[in-house]
């Protein structure tokens, strides 16, 4: 049977996805890339982190079915481990199974191929699981591999439904985590992408540190890059950081992802977020000094309830102080079962969307000084992909760089010299020096 791949949301779920494509194709089935109308199988790999997600999410089950009446929809991943009873009112869907125990899913196709009895089977997450055995070590032609090393989160901000979807806290063993990194080594991966729900608190288990993992990535023969996903900030000490720029040996990429949310203490404080403005700009502070000319990237929301036209100036003014990046900007959405949806002063739909395209230009200003700021740099480049326009690959501090020159070539890293901001405004672009 032939089998696609329909996947939402972020890196872990990316990951997932190249785990249980290589599942299926271990099992005899014949896996096809993009989302051919001809496939039998269609997984659909959901995200829950907004109400838009899961409309997306249910979008995409609907269409699956809709343009292929005879083939078999699959719907797993985080929308039906949060919300069981709604995914499995997802009718189009023929299974449906959650962020656990999607090692069986080649089997459910093939039971339900036989008598075309629908499945629904949401496993629970309980206190004390442990993290799902998982590797990966074919990403297909890119040059960067990720790597889910941690699963789970127990701060249970009051705005996100992630720990119901993603259970406890819990970690890759070492010994399989230099296994994997090993693996991608071999398979000519030059940098990799340590991911998780709640990176930071990676080895907590163990008495680890997300800095152990980070020296193992480093250590390992082949591998020239590692970089990092999304961190809590109040997890990121001095002592790690100090750790992180010592024991690399110039390996760790100088781009940190600093979750922020707010840049206003009180929103923060109703967030239930475990850092305040004072803490977030001293890790800023510590990372910029042990990694100079970090790029510094981040998350943040507007129009949280109770967020007044004051705290949204304040969290603009702090955007600003820090001097970020770049800005994943988005507005709140209101999640069913999490506190934040029972709290009075929801801001009206309208001022959200307001407030958001004011932090959008915030942060399109931001990145346009990032950039300017890069020009004139020698900077080695890992090329990833050729395309008509030429050769694109990623800066050390991940700043998206196109060569117009035949030489380059995916897989290697070039010096180039950055020469001008591209037309879409969140790149740059360059000649080889070498």
């Amino acid at each position: 049977m032939r089998v696609a791949f329909y996947t939402l949301g972020c890196k872990v779920n990316q990951y997932e996805t190249e785990v249980l494509s290589a599942r299926f194709a271990a099992e005899g089935f014949d896996v096809v890339p993009g989302h051919d109308p001809g496939c039998d199988v269609y997984v659909v790999g959901s995200c829950t982190v907004t109400a838009e997600g899961d409309r997306k999410t249910r979008q995409a089950v609907r269409r699956f079915r809709r343009e292929n009446p005879d083939a078999i929809v699959v719907l797993t991943g985080c929308y039906p481990q949060a919300f069981p009873t709604e995914a499995a009112a997802v009718t189009e869907a023929d299974i449906v199974t959650g962020a656990l125990g999607r090692a069986a899913l080649p089997q459910m196709v093939r039971d339900f191929s036989l008598d075309r009895q629908r499945i629904v089977s949401i496993p629970q997450h309980e206190k004390g699981e442990t993290f799902e055995a998982c590797s990966a070590a074919d990403f297909g032609v890119r040059t960067r591999a990720f790597l889910k090393i941690q699963d789970g989160c127990d701060n249970w901000c009051s705005y996100c439904i992630i720990p119901a979807a993603r259970g406890p806290v819990r970690s890759k063993p070492m010994p399989e985590l230099q296994a994997e990194l090993a693996a991608l080594a071999q398979n000519g991966y030059r940098e990799i992408v340590l991911t998780g729900i709640n990176l930071s608190n990676y080895g907590r288990e163990w008495g680890l540190h997300l800095s152990d993992a980070v020296l193992a990535a480093a250590a390992t023969e082949g591998v020239e890059r590692v970089r990092l996903g999304s961190i809590e900030p109040d997890l990121l000490t001095p002592q790690e950081i100090y750790r992180l720029a010592e024991g690399c040996r110039g390996k760790l990429c100088p781009q940190f992802h600093l979750s922020l949310q707010s840049g206003c203490d009180a929103t923060l404080r109703r967030m239930n977020r475990h850092y305040d403005t004072a803490g977030y700009r001293a890790v800023a502070e510590a990372v910029r000094q042990a990694f100079p000319g970090a790029a510094l990237t981040t998350d943040m929301m507007v129009g949280f309830a109770g967020e007044t036209e004051e705290d949204h100036r304040q969290s603009l003014a702090f955007a600003r102080e820090i001097g970020f990046a770049k800005i994943h900007a988005f507005a709140y959405s209101r999640r069913a079962g999490t506190r934040a949806a029972l709290m009075p002063d929801q801001v009206p739909q309208a001022e959200k969307k307001r407030r958001c395209a004011e932090l959008i230009a915030v942060a399109a200003e931001l990145r346009k000084t990032a950039l300017t700021a890069m020009l004139g740099q020698v900077q080695p480049v890992l090329f990833e992909s050729r395309g008509q326009q030429g050769c694109t690959g990623y800066t050390p501090n991940y700043t998206p760089v196109t060569v117009f020159d035949p030489a380059a070539r995916p897989g290697e890293i070039r010096p180039v010299l950055l020469t001008a901001i591209a037309v879409d405004a969140d790149s740059c672009e360059g000649i080889l020096t070498d």
